[in-house]
């Protein structure tokens, strides 16, 4: 039962001045369960009420001292007789199930030495699978804790530790933080540790990742200040409201991280084996800045119920990529943003799925449906229309309002309202106005250039009030001139740049899609790659992305734009992004037919740029391109063979699986091949490599192996799912694949009722080829039936995308 707005208001009403006293033991984790007892205290105007605790096996409950028989359904205790007239004490005590799907106490044996992890990964709906708690957000506690776990194990959670001795952990009390903020992460961890600003910071990675950690670590180190400083001395008024700052790599992380305050973990492909590309590092840098940003942005203030996902995921995408420019010195991290992440908005934004930045609290009516928000709607788009507010409303304003909210909710709670009224205060704009159009409406505003006897006028086809740079170029594409425009209901004359080539939002400062006249857009075309300003050249590959997506832009003629103007590129940022949205063009607009001559012209253009370039970064993404998209077999073959490409980039074990996975794919590598690569490698990494590969051989038997995999193992972890179907889908493999397509969306609803979060990698495991009208009609019937919310949101999603 999913919690609902009803019930979550009602309690609020009711419940007060509450906390937590846990217990966790984590000393057996061979008998598939941990022990947890909960001492929950608070205040009540009712008798009665309810806790959440998810699977609980020996439950034994006391209220007030009085042991009870409970009233439990496997997710919900049942209060009663509480007082009205002095403080409740509820005991749980339970074992409650470990897990490997990443949703709850998730535990994992490391293949390359043996050693056991075990860690609460909690979020929305998922801390009642770890301890008993009123499991929402506006119920915010302070948080006491106490582990018991293997003496050799480190533990880490929200709290600084107060003492450790003989495998027993006690952390300081947390100032009040919502249940899904919760975390422990406990094992063998290799810790790096330091002081600074006054308080302990930490990173800390499984014992078998020691000499990455030892790698990166200076990086990280600086990274992690030099964020510190530009939010607690630049941005925020209110201090950092915790007593220390780890940061955990951690295996089986179903997000890319979650801003736990006190101890923020990361999943461990963050620090990749044996060499870390620049792309990752911006990656890598942005996100750290992103969890940060939440320290204030979620763990601070936490929104009160989940229309408002925005004002957290919103603010930490916004000023993560903001911040690892400005206190880094970072531009490949904005470049990033507006390749990578602003085109998935605006995918996001064209589905049945879309909705409001904001909506109201009442189209969120429960927690199942919340789920569905935590999407790129609620991350990248509300990036975008912050960064556009931000150019509106100028800094200095933006920041005034910004802090003024945070001092005025500090360890509370707050929505939207509380946000604008902050903004309202300090602004002679009409922001009440403008969060009406920008954050309760759904679609984009498109941004169109035409011509009057050679004048570019510039048209608003929308609602929204835009601030935009738009750029002037001569016909060789060198500028001749910028400015910021406002645009409205009427159109914009740019008498000045009369014949000129123009770029509407060219440096990509508000959420809108800019449409070049012909003359402009058949520049672009010739010139793409000349273009000096990395930035305008990112917008326009996004408008790419966008007219290819909508069918304005033919795939073949995308496919032209590929091969003449990457090879050129440049930007680490720009070479990923479009190497990565070609892959997904290839399965989303090309025919299966014409799959594999779209990855021959990509793995060309790869080839092309890698010898046209001395940048060894670029390479390093061109040859991870090529390695995904070439039929050059020999080629790869010579690769694995001397651990190194042709053009001299050393084969990473990323790069490495990549090529096992493609030649595998060709059917150049057979079981026993894969068998060695797998030994070779020795890690988790090296077994989930190993399962793509195996599931990549097209022939019969392999795809079979591969989905009896999927749909007989109870316990397959959320990352060898991924890895199965990553494999098991080849764009070239469509007829040999039909099969598993009908398959795949018979089993599908049972292997999601798992969990949400497995659910997700259900949805993500969607067929990866060209889908014929048939199998199209066949997901459309699938969706007439009973399904979890999250897989019927993802097959919509995805059917909007095919269709």
């Amino acid at each position: 039962m999913s919690l609902t707005l009803s019930e979550a208001r009602a309690r609020a009403a009711q419940i007060s001045h509450v906390s937590y006293a846990i217990d966790l033991d984590l000393t057996e984790p061979a008998r598939g369960t941990f022990g947890c007892r909960t001492a929950v205290r608070f205040a009540s105007t009712g008798a009665e009420t309810f806790l959440e605790l998810t699977h609980a096996r020996d439950l034994s409950v006391t209220v007030n001292g009085e042991r009870v028989e409970p009233t439990y359904d496997g997710r919900r205790i049942a209060l009663a007789g509480l007082t009205t007239d002095a403080a409740n004490e509820v005991v749980v005590e339970a074992r409650l199930p470990y897990v490997t799907d990443g949703d709850g106490m998730h535990i994992v044996t490391d293949p390359a030495d043996g050693e056991t992890y075990a860690s609460a990964y909690v979020g929305m709906d998922v801390a009642q699978r770890v301890f008993a708690c009123f499991d929402q957000n506006d119920l915010k506690a302070p948080v006491d804790l106490s582990v018991t776990a293997d003496p050799r194990w480190t533990v880490l959670a929200n709290g600084r530790t107060l003492e450790h001795e003989d495998g027993s952990w006690r952390f300081a009390t947390t100032p009040p933080i919502p249940t899904a903020m919760f975390v422990v992460c406990a094992g063998p961890w290799h810790s790096r540790t330091w002081e600074h600003a006054g308080l302990p910071f930490g990173w800390h990675a499984r014992r078998s990742l020691a000499a990455e950690l030892d790698r990166d670590f200076d990086d990280l180190r600086r990274v992690t200040e030099a964020c510190f400083d530009h939010y607690t001395q630049r941005l925020f008024d209110e201090p950092y409201a915790f007593d220390s700052y780890d940061q955990v790599f951690v295996p089986g992380q179903n997000w890319g991280a979650l801003e736990t305050p006190g101890c923020v973990t990361y999943r461990d492909e963050y620090l990749p084996r044996g060499r870390l590309t620049d792309s990752a590092r911006i990656n890598r840098s942005a996100t750290i800045a992103h969890e940060m940003a939440h320290m204030w942005f979620g763990d601070l203030v936490t929104m009160t119920w989940w229309e408002d996902t925005w004002l957290q995921e919103s603010f930490a995408d916004y000023m993560g990529y903001r911040v690892a420019a400005d206190a880094l010195g970072e531009p490949g991290a904005l470049l990033a943003g507006e390749i990578g992440r602003k085109p998935v908005a605006f995918d996001a934004d064209q589905r049945r799925s879309t909705h409001p930045i904001a909506p109201s609290p009442e189209e969120v009516p429960d927690v199942d449906a919340a789920a569905n928000n935590f999407d790129m709607i609620s991350y990248a788009k509300g990036n975008a229309a912050l960064r556009q507010l931000v150019t509106w409303l100028g800094d200095e304003t933006f920041l005034a309002g910004l802090n003024a909210y945070l001092g005025r909710h500090r360890l509370g709670n707050a929505t939207l309202a509380d946000f604008m009224a902050a903004l309202d205060a300090v602004s002679d704009r009409d922001v009440r106005d403008w969060a009406e159009r920008w954050l309760r409406t759904t679609g984009f505003d498109t941004l169109r250039v035409t011509r009057e006897d050679g004048v570019p006028v510039l048209h608003r086809v929308g609602s929204r009030p835009h601030r935009v740079r738009v750029t002037a170029y001569d016909d060789d594409l060198a500028e001749v001139g910028s400015r910021f425009v406002d645009l409205g209901a009427e159109p914009v004359r740019l008498d000045e740049w009369v014949g000129r080539v123009v770029v509407p939002n060219s440096h990509g400062e508000t959420f809108a899609r800019a449409v070049l006249d012909e003359e402009s857009w058949a520049a672009v075309v010739r010139g793409l790659a000349t273009i000096a300003d990395p930035m305008v050249r990112a917008t326009l590959w996004t408008a790419a992305f966008g007219q290819v997506r909508s069918r304005e832009l033919p795939a073949d003629d995308y496919l032209r734009l590929v091969a003449r103007h990457l090879p050129a590129e440049t930007e680490v940022s720009i070479v990923t992004g479009v190497v990565r949205r070609t892959r997904m063009i290839v399965v989303q607009r090309m025919p299966a037919a014409g799959a594999g001559a779209a990855l021959e012209v990509l793995s060309t253009a790869c080839r092309e740029g890698i010898e046209a370039t001395d940048d060894e970064q670029v390479r390093i993404e061109l040859s991870r391109g090529l390695a995904a998209a070439t039929h050059d077999a020999a080629t790869l073959q010579t690769w694995l063979a001397g651990d190194v490409t042709d053009a001299g980039v050393e084969l990473d074990p990323a790069l490495r699986w990549t090529t096992v996975h493609r030649l595998a794919a060709l059917g150049e590598l057979d079981a026993d091949a894969i068998e060695a690569e797998r030994r070779r490698d020795g890690t988790i990494e090296g077994e989930l490599g190993a399962a793509t590969a195996r599931a990549a051989v097209p022939t019969p038997e392999a795809k079979a192996a591969a989905w009896r995999l999927v749909v007989e193992d109870e316990r397959i972890s959320n990352r060898m799912l991924r890895a199965v179907c990553a494999g098991l889908w080849d764009p070239e493999q469509a007829e040999l694949v039909a099969p598993y397509v009908d398959a795949y969306l018979a089993e599908a609803p049972r292997l999601a009722r798992r969990g949400q979060a497995f659910a997700q990698e259900v949805h993500r495991a969607f067929p990866e080829v060209a889908l014929s009208e048939e199998q199209l009609r066949a997901v459309e019937r699938a969706l007439e039936g009973d399904l979890p919310p999250v897989l019927r949101r993802g097959w919509e999603d995805r059917l909007d995308d095919l269709r």
